[in-house]
């Protein structure tokens, strides 16, 4: 069945130029969003409250929400009805990144350019930051407005960020990722690691914005969970390429760290040109499976492209 999209035969805008138009506007709107949603850092237990705020706000590209935003577009949504995926999104990734900095994971100081959240505050704090920003993620979700998605949609969204998030998803790919450290994985392996640890959340990111829509149909789901899934692989191959050519002050975090940790990378596994080019054919997959899309999914190419083409 083809995809019922209305103004398929349009031609298409610039995407890299409709994402440069949209991006400012979505990530002050996340921002906002989340801002109101974070408890005040003068409501007890304050210190935890002020952390969480530390954590999660003023900074960060929020790729994942603007994902969310971006794949209501792509569907015809407006974007004022899907904050509450997008700040669920943001909120279990922040999550994850200050448990990935902890002593016991990947010990860094540094991330976003800012102390990390187990050295502004103290260990113990970044944990429960970690476990509060989850908890609140999944409250998010089920409580804020989720554009058309009616009461059996929501609890479709609550099972596709759960799965993304615990041992099948990110949970398990950290723990494959700690794994792997010191050994020499296979293409496959390395794929199958970042397909949980980086892409399931992002996925989740794009299936939470297309079941937000009422009229979607599975062929579209397919699709654009195809899209994410190669996205999300070049966003980590490109990820391990910074890793070794960027500096500490570009990327805001401390760089040539997978080498120190020993790491599995792509770089290391293929060869820099090698991974670069992997990336690529990656990003050209996923634009493949928005060619049944007209312009309104612009946003969603020029995220792709912007994947493999930024600094941090």
């Amino acid at each position: 069945m083809a995809i019922p999209v209305s103004n398929r035969s349009r031609p298409s805008r610039n995407p890299t130029e409709r994402l440069n138009q949209a991006l400012p506007g979505y990530q002050q709107q996340v921002e906002a969003a989340l801002d109101r949603l974070l408890p005040s850092a003068e409501v007890q237990p304050a210190r935890l409250h002020e952390a969480m705020r530390y954590a999660v706000l003023g900074g960060g590209k929020r790729l994942r929400p603007v994902l969310v935003y971006a794949t209501g577009e792509a569907l015809g949504l407006n974007p004022k009805h899907l904050d509450g995926p997008a700040c669920a999104v943001e909120l279990i990734h922040a999550y994850s990144l200050v448990h990935d900095d902890l002593p016991a994971m990947d010990d860094d100081d540094l991330r976003r350019g800012k102390a990390t959240c187990h050295k502004a505050y103290d260990e113990a704090t970044a944990i429960l930051v970690g476990d509060a920003l989850q908890a609140l993620a999944f409250r998010c979700l089920a409580d804020a407005p989720a554009g058309q998605a009616d009461s059996d949609a929501r609890l479709k969204m609550l099972a596709t960020l759960g799965i993304a998030v615990g041992s099948r998803g990110m949970v398990g790919g950290q723990a494959m990722d700690l794994a792997a450290e010191g050994k020499a994985l296979n293409l496959p392996e390395l794929e199958d690691l970042h397909i949980h640890k980086t892409g399931a959340l992002i996925r989740a990111s794009v299936m939470l914005g297309a079941l937000c829509h009422a009229g979607h149909h599975q062929e579209q789901l397919e699709r654009l969970d195809h899209y994410a899934k190669c996205i999300g692989l070049a966003f980590q191959i490109h990820d391990d390429i910074l890793d070794v050519e960027g500096t500490t002050e570009e990327l805001g975090k401390t760089s040539g760290a997978d080498t120190r940790l020993q790491k599995a990378t792509y770089p290391a596994l293929l060869g820099l040109p090698e991974a670069r080019e992997h990336a690529r054919h990656l990003v050209q997959e996923a634009l493949t499976s928005l060619t049944e899309f007209g312009p309104e999914a612009d946003c969603l190419r020029g995220i792709a492209e912007y994947i493999i083409s930024r600094r941090n």
